[in-house]
């Protein structure tokens, strides 16, 4: 009972920061009229490496094997989506959405996730050496699994991936 109790107060914890966090987002997210949208599209081992895709958004998309390597990805909305084996090596996905996303086997070495929400998201076998996830949102057993291979600092925000992930 003590357990059911524990799990639904650690629920009910993250859907009020949520809430915050989207309430006192300094960044509003209007719609703007030259937003580019990838939903619900095959992007199987597509090339986005170095591109400015800032808050565009990927919304059930298929992107195995996808290059996103050193793309700005910043507020992006990744919901849904496949990035099996995808490559986000120095992706920078600060304050990016990236909710109910598979990431299993990613490269994720350098990447950085600062005040993303990667809440109901996948991440076994990914590559999150140097990664930075500072005040991101994350599944507490996805943290505890990333924390057993968390390893190395994000060079460009000088952040280790234990500290930023909360690893004891």
């Amino acid at each position: 009972m003590k357990k059911i109790l524990l799990r639904f107060f650690g629920l009910i914890v993250i859907l009020i920061l949520a809430f915050f966090w989207l309430i006192l987002n300094p960044k509003p997210a209007f719609a703007q009229m030259n937003t580019i949208n990838y939903n619900n599209i095959n992007l199987e081992n597509r090339d986005f490496s170095h591109a400015d895709l800032a808050g565009v958004t990927f919304v059930a998309a298929e992107m195995r094997g996808t290059n996103f390597q050193g793309a700005n990805l910043t507020n992006a909305i990744l919901t849904k989506g496949v990035l099996l084996k995808a490559n986000l090596e120095g992706a920078n996905l600060s304050g990016a959405l990236v909710d109910r996303v598979t990431m299993d086997g990613a490269n994720l070495k350098n990447a950085i996730f600062t005040e993303a929400t990667l809440t109901r998201s996948r991440f076994f076998d990914a590559e999150i050496t140097g990664a930075d996830f500072t005040d991101a949102l994350i599944d507490r057993y996805q943290v505890s699994l990333m924390c057993e291979r968390a390893d190395g600092v994000n060079p460009v925000t000088g952040m280790s991936t234990r500290d930023s992930l909360g690893c004891r």
